[in-house]
């Protein structure tokens, strides 16, 4: 502030303020909006000058005026071109120009607070930022001046009548060993909400001396586990906690407070860093399972040794679900399983809160974000590096992901494996990238263990008012390597020096404790050693078990039951579906190109003709019927990418929509349908949690293209396809993939179905491609409907959504089954068949309706539907079916190195060697290429015709 202030330029900022509050600086509006006739009493020269800005033209009290002492800003200034110039009023400058900096002060504190407080464990000095300092703004906020400032004011939260007396506390609370970000929020309620949480200390109030000695405890058992482990399994990984203790207990309190706000289930994600201690003591499970994982994985020998194989993980990888008893009543406290992929779990935790958060016992479901709580343990080095961080926080206010708050805890320990934060990203903070998804971020010192309490609490409590996510960053160090077998003096040496020097947080804290008289230094070193004699215990208690004979387990791998599912729905009934499809509330009107579509699906009932997209709703109305619930989202979803779907309707008048799946009389389960954001990983991801815990529904993602799949290949790799063989887990989740050469170019012809099939094995998923709705609606039924769950993988159509042949009748659906194989509708003669030309999607059309066709009179099509597991057996049937065949013929549009044929060449040879004549089986198909397929419509075109006149015989 200029130190010649005078009531011109007040004046000046006035006439701003009365035009347009937002052009003013925030603190000479909070000044000028103040309501306090002491505050305004202490400035006299301001109250004038509002008292006369409240009066019209002439000097007279305007009628809209606002009293002094509440000034608003007016609609309008009075209708003259250029404001009258600001009057000559007696003005306190010195007073005015020392509020002024006060306020900017206050700013500075709340938004840049955090580069003064002391947050590094190991001593470092925070940078500071000239603006907090008083004696550094111009004028110098001397003591004197602070005394005269009233602290009410400056709209402080903290004791204290003057500036002078409030100050220490205002910095106490954002530059001590906590600090907060919360100015970058966008909505003002949150703001103040959290200014006033923060700077009361209502979250902040001294522990009794019973809880002081509990967290003391806790810290103590967190330590005697890593210690007892490093003593006991010299150079096995533990990945240690130590350095950022405090997360146990914080994870306590994030517990019972989520209890008292009604949670039934937290659900924890968390990598490699401290997990086996969190494994012990947040989820509950037992010392003596954790230290069997480290005598020889002696836990996963049914997994490993089950017939259908399995290959386990390492013991910092495994789920855990435990019920944890609190004040509150039991929680289920459940530790996702996740792989080495850093931050992969954090969408598939986001889906798993979401599905215990959901009753979808009907409707579009009910969500209720109180029944679970989130938590996510990021790394400081991950939490900046890994985009699919960013994927998942743009999920946590959008409608159909929300889990109504996430507890994110960076467990900062100042390093990424040997990478220094400046090489590791461009932010002074790993959590800098929450601001831009409003999420407030509390900053809190690892050996401040009670801080790092009330910042859980701060968090729990905006959760439960606001329903965000909060960014705590428990900023502390990592005592030893990145694991047990690394020397981290060799890249960080003086990192590592200053570490050696540093005492566990459980001896400065309990020393703390000493001091104060809660407890002698006896009792303090007791409970050190109490936890260790347990574990020193139920070490030896399981060696010596090790002698017994184990007894059998049950197989860890669900197996396949075997079970035949019905599939087909009677007429009648869906008759009667089709029609509650097609009907909409009073009133709604929709769009009429719409509406004769829709009406269409009447005729196309009665007649044949039922396509893709009507085929789906009838599989879907009639599992709803049933109690299925049923989960679909995409990109796109709701109408889907090729405008077949339609299962959302959108009134052209008025905008509202309405969910014909959600209205159906008879259905007992909810029909949840979402366009996702424009993501791949974190979407799919997210499902996959979803289905993790909801085995009960028919979970569903759909990529805009299948070409996009390869965006969440993470995911496909790491969970849907590994997780039964690594970790006994499984789902229903059901991904479909628009799929088929059509001329659209490299990135929209090919969803990588080589991808799939390589990695199936072991019955770990089902792989289909089909070539009709009524397939489709016996394959969403199968999935739906049978016991033994399995990711399903479709190559859905894109040209044949609407394409005649690729129609159904309704006896199709009702009398039909799904096929694995589909033989020749129409053959000649069988024993005139030579050739025997399979294939699997939208080939099979190319084929039958080529000109050329007419000229293979000893030549049969036959599709093959389900590729993984793949139909041997019903392969084998067809084959044996044409008595003179000589030769078999896979033809497929994707290059020979990608498509199915280098996956199932060797099963269609299995089924071919039925056929005595048949020698190979022959390729034809595009040639080994590194793109899928052309970019130029009439070379696709050159090649389809090639490839077609090719599998048929016919050259000319």
């Amino acid at each position: 502030m200029p130190g010649d202030l005078n009531a011109g330029y007040v004046g000046t900022l006035l006439e701003q303020y009365l035009e347009n509050p937002e052009a003013v600086d925030p603190a000479w509006r909070h000044l000028f909006e103040s309501a306090d006739n002491g505050v305004l009493s202490a400035l006299p020269g301001l109250s004038k000058l509002i008292e006369m800005r409240s009066r019209d033209g002439n000097g007279g009290v305007a009628t809209d005026a606002s009293p002094p002492t509440a000034l608003e800003p007016r609609a309008e200034m009075a209708a003259v071109e250029t404001p009258p110039a600001a009057p000559e009023v007696p003005v306190d400058g010195e007073l005015l120009a020392a509020v002024a900096a006060a306020m900017a002060l206050v700013k500075a504190i709340r938004m840049h607070g955090h580069l003064a407080a002391h947050l590094d464990p190991l001593g470092s000095e925070p940078p500071g930022d000239p603006a907090l300092e008083p004696e550094s703004l111009n004028p110098p906020l001397t003591p004197e001046a602070q005394a005269r400032i009233p602290a009410r004011l400056l709209r402080l939260s903290v004791e204290g009548e003057t500036l002078h007396d409030a100050l220490p506390r205002l910095q106490g609370v954002y530059m001590g060993t906590i600090a907060y970000e919360i100015e970058h929020i966008s909505d003002h309620a949150e703001r103040v909400w959290l200014r006033r949480a923060i700077e009361s200390g209502r979250f902040r109030q001294p522990l009794p001396a019973e809880d002081r000695l509990a967290l003391l405890g806790r810290l103590a058992q967190v330590e005697a586990f890593e210690t007892f482990l490093r003593r006991a399994f010299i150079g096995q990984k533990q990945f240690s906690i130590e350095g950022l203790d405090a997360l146990v207990p914080m994870l306590d309190e994030a517990i019972e407070l989520a209890a008292a706000a009604g949670a039934h289930e937290v659900v924890i994600g968390i990598a490699h860093r401290g997990r086996l201690n969190v494994l012990a003591h947040t989820v509950g499970r037992s010392y003596a399972s954790i230290l069997r994982e480290f005598e020889g994985e002696r836990s996963f020998d049914a997994l490993v040794s089950d017939p259908e194989g399995g290959t386990g993980d390492v013991k910092y990888h495994l789920a855990a679900s435990e019920s944890r008893p609190t004040r509150s009543g039991d929680v289920q406290v459940t530790l996702a399983a996740n792989p080495s992929h850093l931050e992969a779990v954090d969408p598939v935790i986001e889906g798993l809160a979401r599905a215990e958060q959901t009753d979808r016992s009907g409707g579009a479901g009910i969500h209720d974000p109180s029944v679970a709580l989130p938590i996510l343990i990021h790394g400081d080095a991950s939490f900046a590096g890994q985009g699919v961080v960013a994927e998942t926080f743009n999920l946590h206010s959008i409608d159909g992901y929300s889990t109504g708050g996430t507890l994110h805890v960076i467990a900062n320990n100042q390093i990424g494996f040997t990478t220094d934060p400046a090489e590791g990203r461009s932010t002074r903070y790993s959590s800098d990238l929450a601001k831009g998804f409003d999420v407030p971020i509390v900053h809190v010192n690892a050996d401040d263990p009670e801080a790092a309490l009330s910042a859980v609490r701060l968090a729990l409590a905006y959760r439960e008012e606001f329903g965000h996510d909060m960014v705590i960053d428990l900023v502390g160090y990592r005592r030893f390597g990145h694991n047990e077998q690394d020397e981290p003096a060799y890249t960080q040496p003086l990192m590592a020096e200053r570490i050696d020097a540093q005492a566990p947080v459980r001896e400065t804290y309990g020393g703390r404790l000493v001091g104060e008289g809660i407890l002698t230094a006896e009792d303090a070193a007791q409970l050190l050693t109490r936890p260790l004699e347990e574990l020193r215990e139920t070490h030896d208690q399981l060696r010596a078990s090790f002698a017994d004979p184990e007894p059998p387990r049950e197989p860890r791998i669900p197996r396949d039951t075997g079970d035949t599912v019905v599939t087909g729905v009677p007429v009648e009934r869906l008759r009667a579906l089709n029609e509650q499809l097609l009907q909409v509330p009073d009133g709604f009107q929709v769009n009429p190109k719409l509406a004769k579509q829709l009406e269409r699906r009447r005729e196309a009932f009665a007649e044949g003709g039922i396509d893709w997209g009507q085929a789906e709703a009838l599989a879907f109305a009639s599992l709803l019927e049933e109690g299925i619930p049923i989960r679909l989202s995409g990109q796109d979803t709701e109408r889907g990418t090729f405008s077949h779907r339609h299962a959302v309707l959108h009134d052209p008048v008025t905008g509202e929509t309405f969910t014909p799946l959600q209205a159906l009389p008879d259905a007992d389960a909810a029909f949840e349908i979402y366009n996702s954001p424009l993501s791949e990983y974190a979407a799919l991801a997210f499902e996959h949690g979803y289905s993790i815990a909801a085995p009960d529904a028919l979970v569903l993602w759909e990529a805009q293209f299948g070409d996009f799949v390869n965006g969440a290949q993470i995911v496909v790799d790491q969970f849907i396809v590994s997780g039964r063989s690594k970790w006994g887990q499984t789902s229903r989740l059901g991904l479909l993939l628009p799929h088929g050469y059509e001329g659209n170019g490299p990135e929209h012809s090919s969803a990588r179905l080589e991808r799939f099939l390589q990695l199936a094995a072991q019955e770990n998923i089902r792989v289909a491609n089909c070539t009709t709705g009524a397939q489709f609606f016996h394959l969403l039924r199968r999935q739906a409907l049978d016991a033994t769950a399995r990711p399903l993988v479709v190559m859905t159509p894109k040209g044949l959504l609407r394409l005649r042949q690729a129609t159904s009748t309704a006896d199709d659906l009702s009398a039909g089954s799904f096929q694995s194989v589909i033989d020749d509708p129409t053959p000649n003669e069988r024993a005139t068949i030579r050739r025997l030309v399979l294939s699997s999607g939208k080939i099979y059309y190319d084929l039958a309706a080529h000109e050329a066709r007419a000229l293979a009179s000893t030549v049969a099509l036959a599709r093959i539907e389900l590729l993984y597991p793949f139909p041997v057996e019903a392969l084998a049937r067809v084959v044996q079916s044409y008595p003179g065949l000589h030769e078999i013929v896979w033809a497929q549009e994707e290059p020979q190195n990608m498509g199915a044929w280098r996956s199932i060449r060797h099963r269609l040879e299995e089924a071919a060697a039925h056929a005595s004549a048949v020698e190979r089986v022959t390729y034809v198909g595009r040639s080994w290429r590194a793109s899928p397929s052309e970019g130029y419509p009439t070379l696709h075109q050159r090649e389809q015709d090639r490839i077609v006149r090719e599998a048929l015989g016919v050259t000319v």
